[in-house]
């Protein structure tokens, strides 16, 4: 039987039939030995092959379809450990919020280098705007300036009252979207407003940190009423960018990708070279500074930038 893997609890995978029945499946043990570098061989989007286990409603997955793309984490704490989040996927949405808890641009912008290193579109969804102030309208407005310059679609809405959700709506019908962000952003409730009944559990800001608490743990797709489908993430601390080569890293900012060919050297690394039109651009106020930052914070190997 094929089967779309919808859910993963680490050793166990919800596969989606054809027939539209769910069956819980593990890994046969050949997975085991591929040489894969992550934690998980198999994720949530994955086309697989399954048979059923004898005299049992369980199942286990004998073959992984080719994959359209996938998409990784790496665990900061754990540097050599990194994880596929989801596979096969048209686009990926970061959930952003200014403030409880307030998403930094170093996240933001390791979310957009690791969702261009896999070649998967990325969007910004500006959530819980029914909190802002008249000053935290012109810092959001300040925000999506500088990602729509990089040439990054920006959306801005409130979930839990529910602010601009159509236009959410239409940019999820028919495709398959990985949806992103830090624990307490608003996710689940977001997720609750597009799928009626659904009803994710939703969990409080934790007092001492000002982070969200973790109420999501293990990836899960959703099929959306309207067409398409949505796979919900753990709540993420921290993203390191995984397995990304040095002279790469340039072309994962669509502004540095436009910049380079008129570098005066081929090899340039934008950082203090002659004849560099990254820095030229940066001086001349033509490329935002906080993103330059990130790129240097990246390419330093120094993945706590805020």
């Amino acid at each position: 039987m094929k089967g779309l893997v919808i859910k993963s609890t680490g050793s166990w995978y919800g596969v989606l039939t054809d027939e539209d029945k769910t069956i819980n499946c593990r890994i046969k043990g050949k997975f085991r030995t591929l040489d894969i570098k992550t934690t998980n061989p198999i994720a949530v989007g994955d086309h697989v092959d399954i048979e059923l286990e004898p005299d049992q409603e369980t199942g286990l997955i004998t073959l992984l379809h080719p994959r359209k793309n996938y998409i990784i984490r790496k665990s900061i704490n754990l540097s050599k450990q990194a994880q596929i989040i989801a596979a096969n996927l048209d686009q990926a949405f970061l959930i952003v919020t200014l403030a409880s808890p307030r998403t930094s641009l170093g996240f933001i912008d390791r979310f957009l280098v690791t969702a261009e290193a896999y070649d998967i579109p990325a969007k910004l969804i500006f959530n819980k705007l029914d909190l802002f102030s008249e000053e935290g309208l012109e810092i959001l407005e300040e925000y999506q300036s500088i990602y729509e310059q990089a040439g990054y679609p920006c959306y801005s809405v409130s979930a839990i009252q529910q602010t601009n959700l159509d236009q959410i709506i239409d940019l999820l019908k028919d495709k398959v979207t990985l949806v992103s962000g830090h624990s307490g952003v608003g996710k689940s409730t977001l997720i609750n407003a597009l799928l009626p009944g659904q009803e994710l559990k939703t969990g409080e800001i934790s007092d001492w940190s000002d982070k969200g608490k973790h109420t999501t743990t293990f990836a899960e797709m959703f099929n959306l009423p309207f067409g398409g489908y949505l796979i919900d993430t753990p709540g993420i601390r921290e993203l390191g960018v995984f397995d990304i080569e040095k002279q790469e890293l340039g072309r994962l900012f669509p502004e540095i990708r436009k910049l380079m060919t008129n570098c005066r050297f081929h090899n340039c690394r934008h950082i203090n070279e002659p004849g560099c039109a990254v820095l030229q651009a940066l001086e001349n106020g033509e490329f935002e500074s906080s993103r330059y930052d990130s790129y240097l914070s990246i390419y330093n190997d120094n993945n706590t930038r805020g």
